[in-house]
């Protein structure tokens, strides 16, 4: 059973961006596509373990900031070199004017 916890308000979320999550010790990364769909994916890179909510987001992808290992946010899979471990992706959900993510 998911446990659904709040990501943020619609208002901060823009569109084509990314935002870290931390929540019960891990990090998580939620995405905003350009035409305002939510996405969410583990938050750190499964190459070096860094941040990938301070990579760039691109098309359908983001970019690890130090690497430039590159995952596609909506499926989690790796797609260029050095990442080759997918990431788990998680449910999202927009109930009033939030924006929540299904964890555990």
């Amino acid at each position: 059973m998911s446990n659904w916890i709040e990501a943020g308000k619609l208002e901060e979320f823009y569109l084509g961006t990314v935002r870290r999550l931390d929540h019960d010790g891990k990090t998580y990364a939620v995405y905003c596509d350009d035409e305002a769909r939510f996405y969410c994916t583990d938050g750190l890179c499964s190459h070096e373990y860094v941040h990938l909510a301070d990579g760039v987001m691109t098309e359908n992808f983001i970019q690890c900031p130090m690497h430039s290992g590159r995952f596609d946010y909506r499926t989690g899979e790796a797609k260029r070199m050095p990442a080759c471990d997918a990431l788990a992706t998680y449910e999202t959900k927009v109930e009033g004017d939030a924006v929540f993510v299904a964890v555990g």
